[in-house]
């Protein structure tokens, strides 16, 4: 079982190109590339830096 459990974003295309979030490990958000299948990078960013990142998005 993966140390995190992603889930694609609500915004994801139809092509499959999206950026997956996961949000369950404590004082860290993840985030990943769809395209690489669970095998390519992972960034990992504290829950303040994602959340002024997601409300700008807005």
């Amino acid at each position: 079982m993966s140390e995190f459990d992603f889930v694609k974003s609500s915004y994801s295309n139809t092509s499959g190109e999206c950026v997956e979030v996961a949000l369950n490990v404590p004082r860290t958000v993840a985030v990943r590339d769809s395209k690489h299948d669970g095998h390519g990078p992972i960034l990992r960013v504290g829950p303040k830096a994602w959340e002024r990142f997601a409300a700008s998005l807005s």
